[in-house]
C-alpha cells in the first residue's frame, strides 16, 4: 500500500509535476474510431463483452458509470513515481487525499472538496446518439453531480473524421416540447428519428463547442477532447444511431426508479430555452481566442466562455524555451512533439499497447502552476503542442 509519506515524497521529488498513466475506457456501444494512438491489435483488450476503447481519461478523480464488469478503479488517473516503477503507482485521488490544497489549491478545496473536473478523448468512428447530460439538480436526485462539457477538434488526433463528421444540438427553433415527447414515446416500438428534429453542424478541426447540462446532442465521428465536470450521467433520446438499437433503460438509467417510465420526467431533464435557442451557434461555438505568447511559443483558449471548465493550447517551436505560468492546478496532455516539460522527459505518443507507460500526461500542482512550469521543445522540426484543462478561474474569457 501506497502511504502518505510516500505520496508526498513523490510530489516533492517532481517538484508539484505529477506524471500520470495512460487510462483507457471500453464503451460497450457504438464503434472505435482507432485515432486513440493504441496498438491496433488492443482495442479489445478487455474482452468482447466490454466493447472496443473509445476514450482516454485524463486528470481523473472519478470512476465510469460503465456497467457490472467494469473494475472499481475504471477511469481513475493513476501516478507514475520517478522510479518508473508500476508497482508503485497511486492514483490521483490518493494524492488529492493526501495533499489537498497542496496539490489542487486553497479556491478548490473550499468551493469544491477538492478536483472538480477532469478530460478525456472521445473517439468514436460513426456519430453518437442524441442525448444530454443531466443538471445539477436533476443529477442530486440520483446522488450524482451535473455534467457540464466542452469540445474541441484537435487536428493531430484527426487524420480522418470518420463516417459522420456532423454534430447535432438541441432542437430547431420550431420544435415543440409535444413532438419530442412523442418520438420518445416511440422509444420500444421502432426508430423514432428524433434527431430529424435537430439541428446540425459540421465539424470544424480546430474549434469547439460548450454544451450546458440539459441540452440534447448527438456528437458526429471526429476524436473530440473533451473537458467536462466531475460526472458520467445522461439520457438517452435517440434508440437507434448509427444501426445500433439502445434499450430504453439507455432512456431513464439516470431517473429516479418511480420516475422510470414517466415521459414528462425525462422531459424536464431538458432546458428547453438552450435546446431551442435560435442562435445556438452564436451562444455555444467557441473559436480559439489568443491566451499569450512569447519567443517561439504561444498559448490559445480552447474552453471557455462558462463558469466550469476551460482549456488551453500550447504550442513551443522547435528549440524554443518557454516557462509558463498558470492560475492554479490543471492537467495537461502532449499530442505532438517531444522535449521536457517540469524538468522530466515528455513525448507525445505515436502508438501505446494497453497497459504500457507514456510520458505525455501530467498533473500540476497549484503551486507549480503559479510559479511557472518549464517547457523545451527538443525537435529539429515539430512544435511540441500541449493541451491544458483546469476549472474556469477569474482569468478564462466570458465569451
Amino acid at each position: 500500500m501506497i502511504t502518505p509519506t510516500k505520496i508526498r515524497q513523490v510530489f516533492k521529488q517532481n517538484h508539484g509535476v505529477l506524471r500520470l498513466l495512460p487510462i483507457f475506457v471500453p464503451r460497450r456501444f457504438s464503434a472505435p474510431g482507432r485515432r486513440l494512438r493504441l496498438h491496433p491489435d488492443d482495442y479489445f483488450a478487455l474482452g468482447t463483452a466490454r466493447g472496443a476503447i473509445k476514450e482516454r481519461w485524463f486528470s481523473s478523480v472519478i470512476t465510469c458509470m460503465n456497467g457490472p464488469l467494469a473494475p472499481a478503479d475504471e477511469g481513475l488517473s493513476y501516478v507514475l513515481p520517478p522510479s518508473g516503477d508500476i508497482a508503485e503507482k497511486f492514483t490521483l485521488r490518493d494524492a488529492q487525499e493526501a495533499l489537498g490544497a497542496e496539490l489542487v489549491g486553497e479556491e478548490l478545496m473550499q468551493k469544491h472538496g477538492g478536483w472538480p473536473m477532469y478530460s478525456k478523448f472521445f473517439d468514436f468512428g460513426e456519430p453518437l446518439f442524441h442525448h444530454l447530460h443531466l443538471s445539477f439538480a436533476a443529477a442530486a436526485r440520483v446522488g450524482r453531480l451535473g455534467k457540464p462539457e466542452a469540445y474541441y477538434f484537435p487536428p493531430q488526433l484527426n487524420n480522418h473524421l470518420g463516417t459522420f463528421p456532423v454534430t447535432y444540438f438541441g432542437f430547431d427553433p420550431d420544435v415543440t416540447k409535444d413532438q419530442v415527447r412523442e418520438r420518445l414515446l416511440q422509444y420500444t416500438k421502432g426508430d423514432n428519428r428524433i434527431t430529424e428534429l435537430s439541428r446540425a453542424y459540421r465539424i470544424e478541426l480546430g474549434t469547439g463547442w460548450y454544451t450546458p447540462p440539459g441540452v440534447v446532442h448527438a456528437p458526429g465521428s471526429v476524436l473530440t477532447y473533451e473537458p467536462q465536470w466531475n460526472a458520467d450521467v445522461n439520457s438517452v433520446y435517440e434508440n437507434i444511431a448509427a444501426g445500433e438499437v439502445y434499450p430504453h433503460d439507455f432512456l431513464v438509467e439516470n431517473c429516479p426508479d418511480d420516475k422510470k417510465m414517466d415521459v414528462d420526467y425525462v422531459l424536464s431533464l431538458m432546458d428547453w430555452k438552450k435546446n431551442v435557442d435560435p442562435h445556438y451557434k452564436q451562444t455555444f461555438y467557441r473559436p480559439p481566442l489568443p491566451a499569450g505568447s512569447g519567443k517561439g511559443w504561444n498559448e490559445k483558449w480552447i474552453t471557455y466562455g462558462n463558469p466550469y471548465v476551460a482549456a488551453k493550447e500550447l504550442t513551443v517551436q522547435p528549440g524554443a524555451t518557454a516557462l509558463i505560468k498558470d492560475a492554479g492546478a490543471y492537467g495537461c496532455i502532449a499530442i505532438q512533439g517531444h522535449g521536457t516539460f517540469g524538468g522530466q522527459q515528455t513525448e507525445a505518443a505515436t502508438m501505446l499497447r494497453y497497459g504500457q507507460t507514456s510520458a505525455d500526461e501530467f498533473f500540476v500542482s497549484a503551486p507549480a502552476g503559479r510559479k511557472g512550469v518549464k517547457v523545451e521543445n527538443h525537435s529539429l522540426c515539430e512544435p511540441l503542442v500541449i493541451l491544458k484543462h483546469f476549472p474556469a478561474h477569474k482569468g478564462v474569457p466570458t465569451k
